[in-house]
């Protein structure tokens, strides 16, 4: 068995199977940009206390290097017995410069190491995430302001309702994702808190400095407990949590995308390069890739309970419970950044069927409670506007009519309040148009709605470089 760097207390070796079924580094490999950068900063700060010399440090650090190169050149190899990406880096560490590379881990545990990992590995996939998410509401964009004059029926209870801008249905969407970079940058904040020399629960009786090596690799603050910093994982439950809400809402989007490619709906048609066929039926064209996008969401949704039920019992401090929480972590990351990279490409490949989409506007009554407001204006209570309209309807499906299609003696027939300038109401841009309370369906609100959040991207838009 391979010689461990921790054994020292112990007799006998490790037995084989516990080897294999303890080792995360066929997982946590991925993190080993992230432990060397630590471990520089490290390194760095027990140079500048005198802890180690700088001699020392100056060959730690330029040993680290070596090994980052090594590892990016595929000229390391990962195994079972090194246990995990610290452990693995270490002995090669030991491997090239003997004795001194041990001084590298003075003053810290791998507890707190891992923390630290972590929590740059999740501040640099948050900060993907804001970017991907930004970049999909561009695209979002793009499409509301393609299609500003098409008319489409909105919906409550999947049923026809009102109608509605195909812009101010997507701008609902631009809204939601908005919120999500609000969440992904609240979990950033948390996120970004400096664990390193919280040891392995109860601080180091070196005189490190924690301020300098925050600094250095660009944290805010440092953490304020030593047991809180090493034991708790709320910042990846947070991070999985914005993942699935964020999910939640591109599965509302790919499911409206698999049921208006639909004949039933035939609102869309979706581009060849995003569908598959049948391996039987020649005819099929089916929207695998919303599909997928709609499968995926349960895994960070598995991702996060997984997480919630690890933690959810464990005693203080560190537990090895806790080597589990990486692989969701990791899984979440992989699904929402391939997700929005793709959803951003979808989204272009998509043509609207605008004639479709207009003539279902006004399908299903969807102008009811425009003529119920009508009557409203006309001094009726609406109670009984309601009422008066309902009965309409129920003439209108009795006689295969739509509303728009009665007389004025029609409707004159129902309510005395009816006028020749009732029509209006019954056209449904005309209708569109008078929703002009903020934030709805109103062509000049969803223009506003439509600069303002243009305004708000190029806020965030990093300046030129000079």
């Amino acid at each position: 068995m391979a010689e461990k760097l921790w054994q020292g207390r112990f007799e006998q070796p490790t037995n084989k199977q516990v080897e294999e079924y303890t080792a995360s580094i066929h997982f946590d490999s991925r993190l080993y940009r992230y432990d060397i950068e630590g471990s520089i900063a490290h390194c760095r700060m027990l140079g500048r206390c005198k802890i180690i010399s700088h001699d020392e440090a100056n060959l730690i650090i330029e040993n680290l290097g070596e090994i980052l190169r090594e590892i990016e050149r595929g000229k390391f190899e990962f195994e079972s017995s090194q246990e995990d990406i610290h452990m693995a880096i270490e002995k090669r560490l030991l491997q090239r410069i003997g004795e001194v590379g041990g001084k590298l881990h003075t003053a810290r545990s791998r507890n707190d190491q891992i923390c630290l990992d972590m929590r740059l590995y999740i501040r640099d996939t948050v900060s993907q995430c804001v970017t991907l998410l930004q970049e999909l509401k561009k695209a979002l964009l793009t499409v509301a302001e393609q299609n500003i004059d098409v008319s489409m029926p909105g919906f409550t209870h999947l049923q026809h309702a009102q109608p509605v801008l195909l812009s101010h249905h997507m701008m609902a969407y631009v809204e939601m994702f908005s919120r999500d970079v609000q969440r992904f940058e609240g979990c950033l904040e948390r996120t970004n808190v400096f664990p390193l020399g919280s040891a392995a629960l109860a601080g180091t009786t070196f005189p490190i400095d924690m301020e300098w090596t925050a600094a250095y690799l660009r944290f805010p603050r440092v953490t304020a407990n030593s047991i809180d910093a090493v034991s708790d994982r709320d910042y990846l439950i947070e991070f999985c949590a914005a993942s699935s809400i964020l999910m939640m809402h591109i599965s509302r989007m790919a499911e409206e995308m698999i049921l208006w490619s639909t004949i039933e709906f035939a609102f869309i048609e979706i581009s060849d390069a995003f569908c598959t066929g049948s391996s039987i039926m020649p005819q099929k064209k089916n929207p695998d890739v919303p599909e997928l996008m709609r499968g995926k969401t349960a895994r960070t949704y598995g991702n996060l309970v997984a997480l919630l039920s690890l933690v959810k019992a464990l005693p203080l401090a560190y537990n090895r419970d806790l080597q589990e929480d990486k692989e969701p972590v990791f899984d979440t990351a992989d699904t929402v950044v391939s997700t929005l990279r793709l959803m951003s490409k979808l989204l272009p490949a998509i043509s609207f069927n605008k004639e479709r989409m207009g003539k279902m506007a006004s399908e299903g009554f969807t102008l009811a409670t425009d003529l119920a407001d009508y009557l409203v204006r006309k001094g009726s209570a609406f109670r009984k506007a309601h009422q008066v309209v309902g009965q309409i309807v129920q003439f209108c499906i009795q006689n295969g009519k739509q509303l728009h299609e009665c007389t004025l003696d029609e409707l004159k027939s129902f309510h005395k309040g009816f006028d020749s300038d009732v029509f209006p109401f019954l056209n449904v841009m005309s209708a569109i148009d008078q929703r002009v309370s903020p934030g709805g369906t109103a062509s000049s609100r969803v223009k506003e709605a439509i600069v303002r959040a243009r305004m708000e991207l190029e806020a965030r838009e990093p300046a030129p470089k000079t």
